[in-house]
């Protein structure tokens, strides 16, 4: 029975509610679902790399050989196997990683949610790069922290500036391998000086490492998590080695700070897909990934490739732009007077879109920077498109 004339609800958000912020990226996919636009904007991996029949035979074979426990409940902290195989794969001589330290996550966006959930308070002091993630950027900001960005220069993070803004803080948050948004990465010196700079303040360190595995040489970096085991916190993802479609994540943290991961966890979802986690497994326990990674390696590093020659036919000589050895994103820093946001509609207008660079800073944002991601786009759509850009940005000198 339907109640007759009821008074309208009077809706009370939570001032957390009332900061929420779509994100910019999102809201630039929705016009690049348009098939003319040439969209160098989005963050995500080539379809071309899902290894679809892989994961279809697997999900048959987990089903078929374990259905009733793949589709149950399962544990909050993951599928043992997996958690093993991560553990084992992050092992070192020097630094052995249990399972018991590993928590499956949906996604890696939600380990950066737990952690500020259980690490961040109200006005926090959290570190981050110049600029940084835009995900992590939002994930901690429900927290409402105090964001402290940490210096950059062309090389990445700049470990000797740690001292003037760590006091106090919670944690550093920082990509070391082919940083999502500059594509530039950290020199082993600069690792081991960052290790070393935040053991001595006492100040967690938390890695996020999607992109270690696309190195176009083959050749990841060393992990931070092997120099520091109890103070470093490990993020990794399947979605840029597999499918993003699969939502899964992990977070590798000294156990203190697991568990309490694993109860923030309870209270959000319970658990993490145990089909996927099973199939996942299944795929990458005999070495798929060995003969799967390299095959990604080789698209983006030739797809980079046709991005940065085309630049340099292209672009006027008062750009300048990283030069990345591997992951998915090109950094580029316009002339000061050009405001990226402003450029964006015009090469939309054009059939071009790309990711401003003002909403992956923290703190006062460079207004002429932008993000150029080339791994979806086919070459001759890439020369197309920047030479595009090219005329768009010598138009403004």
């Amino acid at each position: 029975m339907k109640i007759e004339n009821p008074a309208p609800i009077q809706w009370r958000f939570s001032e957390r509610a009332d900061q929420l912020q779509s994100s910019f990226i999102r809201e630039i996919l929705k016009i690049t679902q348009q098939p003319e636009i040439i969209s160098f904007a989005g963050g995500l991996p080539s379809p071309l790399t899902f290894p679809v029949e892989t994961m279809k035979a697997a999900f048959d074979k987990v089903l078929s050989e374990n259905g009733k426990v793949a589709l149950q409940y399962g544990p909050t902290d993951g599928y043992l196997p997996l958690r093993q195989w991560i553990a084992d794969s992050l092992s070192t001589n020097g630094a052995k990683i249990v399972p018991e330290q590993v928590l499956m996550t949906s996604g890696s966006q939600q380990a950066l949610d737990l952690l500020g959930k259980v690490l961040i308070d109200e006005g926090s002091r959290v570190l981050v790069e110049t600029p940084s993630y835009l995900g992590a950027l939002q994930a901690f900001s429900v927290y409402r922290p105090e964001f402290k960005s940490v210096d950059t220069d062309e090389h990445g993070l700049v470990p000797a500036s740690l001292d003037k803004v760590a006091a106090g803080a919670r944690l550093l948050y920082a990509l070391p391998n082919f940083q999502n948004p500059t594509g530039r990465s950290l020199s082993v010196e600069r690792r081991v000086e960052l290790v070393e700079t935040c053991a001595r303040l006492g100040l967690p360190l938390i890695e996020d490492d999607p992109y270690g595995a696309l190195s176009y040489k083959g050749a990841p970096a060393p992990k931070m998590v092997a120099m520091n085991p109890d103070g470093v916190i490990y993020m990794g993802s399947f979605s840029k080695v597999l499918t993003p479609g699969i939502r899964l994540g992990y977070v590798v943290a000294p156990l203190p700070l697991v568990r309490r991961l694993e109860l923030a966890k309870q209270a959000a979802d319970l658990h993490t897909s145990q089909l996927t986690q099973m199939v996942v497994y299944d795929v990458i326990k005999d070495g798929f990934l060995d003969q799967h990674i390299p095959k990604i390696r080789t698209l983006y590093g030739d797809q980079c490739q046709v991005m940065l020659d085309a630049m340099a036919q292209h672009f006027p000589s008062a750009v300048q732009w990283t030069k990345p050895e591997g992951g998915m994103f090109i950094w580029v820093t316009l002339p000061k007077h050009i405001d990226a946001m402003k450029l964006l509609d015009e090469a939309i207008a054009q059939k071009v879109a790309f990711v401003p660079g003002s909403p992956f800073y923290a703190n006062e944002p460079e207004t002429n920077t932008l993000r150029l991601s080339f791994v979806t786009v086919p070459p001759e759509r890439i020369r197309a498109g920047i030479e595009i850009l090219g005329k768009l940005i010598a138009a403004k000198l």
